[in-house]
């Protein structure tokens, strides 16, 4: 209706006026620690498909992300880059350590291209490492699986880990907390409410006061009338 706009076909645009109609489902699939076994025993050390699931399990870099890291993003012990997607906006700096996992597969890959390259050393396109991860993660029985994926379950593990949405951030490179919780829905709820319901009987000062226990239930000192 706008290009309509440009062709003085109409002056003005209807469809403006309507609201989106909400979209179900969670996105992209999460993975699970099974799915991650699944495809880690399917894909062995060595392989492009085990250097690609772990380079971006353990540092949440999505695929446009990825194919670009190499030495030249390793700095004190941690990888450093600019998410593309924040480009127009300076591009968020991440900074992430490197967790021994995934030192132990960078230390065995040379040191004069990227970690995901190509067979001639070449930069690999974001989308053929789409195409890539497809097929792996068929070849371990795992179509509802994607490399986008990967980056959710980065920040699932953190969360799970006990870390703050600020830190989760931190690694992912997001630039809201919204988007943050996004990720993260599918963090283990139940060990979650375990920990957060241990610390509502701990109290903030870390004792319990038995005394008065009708007045426990209550977080105020005042008398109900």
């Amino acid at each position: 209706m706008d290009f309509a706009i440009t062709l003085d076909w109409r002056g003005d645009n209807p469809a403006r006026a309507t609201k989106p109609f909400r979209v179900g489902g969670d996105g992209f699939h999460t993975w699970d620690e099974d799915e991650l076994a699944q495809f880690f025993k399917a894909h062995k050390p060595g392989t492009l498909a085990h250097t690609a699931m772990t380079l971006m399990l353990y540092t949440g870099a999505a695929r446009v992300d990825a194919v670009k890291l190499g030495p030249k993003n390793v700095r004190n012990g941690k990888i450093e880059y600019r998410r593309q997607k924040t480009q127009r906006s300076g591009g968020v700096l991440v900074s992430v350590p490197i967790h021994p996992d995934l030192a132990e597969v960078l230390d065995k890959l040379p040191k004069d291209r990227p970690f995901l390259a190509t067979q001639k050393g070449t930069m690999r396109s974001a989308g053929g490492l789409g195409n890539l991860m497809q097929r792996w993660t068929e070849e371990a029985e795992l179509p509802q699986c994607s490399a986008h994926g990967l980056r959710k379950a980065c920040a699932r593990r953190l969360a799970e880990a006990g870390a703050t949405a600020h830190e989760i951030g931190a690694v992912t490179g997001h630039k809201t907390l919204a988007l943050v919780q996004r990720y993260t829905e599918a963090a283990g709820r139940e060990g979650m409410a375990d920990s957060a319901i241990e610390k509502l009987v701990a109290r903030p000062n870390g004792e319990r006061n038995l005394a008065n226990l009708p007045k426990r239930f209550v977080n105020s000192d005042t008398n109900p009338k």
